[in-house]
């Protein structure tokens, strides 16, 4: 049985301590930014919305990706986590095991994951997917019926083959960690023993989490119908004063262009594209050097993106909060602004 989980774990480096840093821990790359899913919680279901906003739905290149990888040697150390997703669904991108493999193969990289919502997960796939080498693969249950997942997703799923799926991956996984989680909104609370005992047996670690409104512009409790009281790990709602995600992560888009952030569904967060750009420049830029000085000068509310984003008071990411001043005083003795220019970045 899996190890029942309701939060995150306590060893965690001290952010405050280690940052600036010269290399990223997390590069989130996205497969794809399409999705077989229209969940009503997140903005890439809302086909709509994604058509209104004109943002590309595809899938990211092989070719697109061996540049990433290159790019990647450039960094003075390993990234600790390739996290191949951000916005869609990764099995819709048929050269996603390849990518996988190439990443492994790269060295560049302490581990290698991704997250599915599982309808994809079909035996072939599942056995390319252990081929491929990936460590960990995270699976997002969307129901525990078809009338639930056809709530939640509008799309029709066989539940005891979705199970089925499910059962066969962990019987040919060998040493891929696998980790289940769906939302309390979703299933309801006189589901949770039912959802530990149908998949508990085939992770290593299963969660029952909240849903949480982290999408800015994006209005989760209004297009669920539900009103959100606690964080995501059921811990108090709490809001932090500088972000922590921008000085650890960086997310490189399906079109290639580069976001501050992997919570930015709309594109607003856009710092380059590596297409005439490499990712360290990228990360050593001076737009997003101007934005990490901003938060932690305790300007991200007047950020017209990050002032409205909910990640920090309800998913209980790693506080830096205690660590600010030494922060910017370490940016401030080593130049990491350059030439001083702090660039508006959209602040007010």
């Amino acid at each position: 049985m899996a190890k029942v989980e309701t939060r995150k774990s306590k060893y965690r480096t001290d952010l405050a301590s280690v940052i600036p840093l010269r290399t990223p821990y997390v590069l989130f790359v996205d497969p794809s930014s399409a999705c077989n899913f229209q969940c009503t919680f997140c903005p890439t279901g809302d086909r709509k919305l994604m058509r209104d906003i004109g943002r590309f739905q595809g899938n990211l290149t092989q070719q697109d990706f061996e540049k990433v990888i290159a790019d990647c040697t450039e960094f003075d150390d390993k990234i600790k986590v390739l996290r191949l997703y951000k916005d869609g669904e990764p099995l819709l991108n048929k050269n996603l095991f390849s990518m996988i493999a190439l990443a492994k193969k790269s060295g560049r990289f302490n581990e290698v994951d991704t997250t599915s919502n599982g309808f994809l997960l079909t035996p072939k796939n599942s056995e390319m997917l252990v081929d491929s080498g990936l460590d960990l693969l995270n699976i997002s249950v969307d129901g525990m019926s078809k009338k639930q997942f056809f709530e939640f997703t509008k799309v029709n799923v066989d539940f005891k083959k979705f199970v089925d799926q499910i059962k066969y991956l962990n019987s040919i996984r060998g040493d891929m960690s696998v980790v289940i989680k769906t939302t309390s909104e979703i299933i309801g609370e006189d589901q949770h023993t039912h959802f530990y005992d149908t998949f508990g047996p085939f992770c290593d670690k299963i969660f029952v989490e909240n849903t949480a409104p982290c999408w800015p512009d994006f209005d989760v409790e209004e297009r669920m119908g539900i009103s959100i009281k606690d964080g995501l790990y059921g811990n108090k709602i709490k809001d932090q004063t500088a972000c922590p995600y921008i000085f650890y992560s960086i997310s490189v888009n399906s079109d290639m262009k580069v976001s501050a952030c992997f919570v930015d569904w709309s594109r607003e967060l856009i710092l380059g594209d590596l297409r005439n750009a490499s990712l360290k420049a990228i990360w050593n830029s001076n737009i997003l050097n101007s934005h990490r000085y901003n938060h932690i000068s305790g300007n991200r509310k007047n950020h017209q993106v990050c002032g409205k984003c909910r990640q920090l008071s309800h998913c209980g990411p790693d506080s830096i909060e205690g660590g600010l001043k030494k922060i910017k005083l370490k940016m401030d003795s080593s130049n990491f602004i350059k030439n001083g220019d702090i660039l508006p970045c959209g602040y007010e």
